[in-house]
């Protein structure tokens, strides 16, 4: 009897596996992948280290970037430049940012930023967000 019920404790052990495998194997839904990559996000994650948003921040590696559209580019009181960006001769733009976010010292040279960013779809997505500070 003892053996029987071993063996039946053993079943009823092998059963509870197979259905918590089957639980397991269940494929839950996914959340729906972000069409739009999250500038914000970006921005901190790739930029706040150097930049602020705030005016009213002391300048860190690099200046503040609220209102930077429509700056005048190495312009910002009270932020030392590089001379490539203090001899620059031109206005933030969404073009012109889009080109110095893809390889800054092929805009500017002699500028000493070491951010470059290949994909386009990041690059629109932090200057959608820099955008929203002006």
């Amino acid at each position: 009897m003892r053996k029987r019920h071993v063996m039946l404790a053993m079943g009823l052990g092998v059963c509870s596996a197979i259905s918590a495998l089957d639980i397991a194997s269940a494929q839950m839904p996914l959340p729906a992948a972000k069409s739009v990559p999250d500038g914000t996000a970006l921005f901190k994650q790739q930029c706040a280290t150097c930049h602020t948003t705030s005016l009213s921040d002391a300048p860190r590696q690099g200046p503040p970037l609220v209102q930077v559209i429509g700056r005048q580019a190495g312009k910002f009181e009270g932020f030392r430049y590089s001379s490539g960006l203090a001899q620059a001769d031109f206005t933030w733009d969404e073009e012109k940012l889009d080109a110095w976010l893809s390889n800054p010292q092929d805009l500017v040279p002699g500028s000493v930023m070491a951010y470059r960013q290949t994909k386009g779809e990041t690059r629109a997505a932090i200057i959608t967000y820099l955008k929203g500070l002006n």
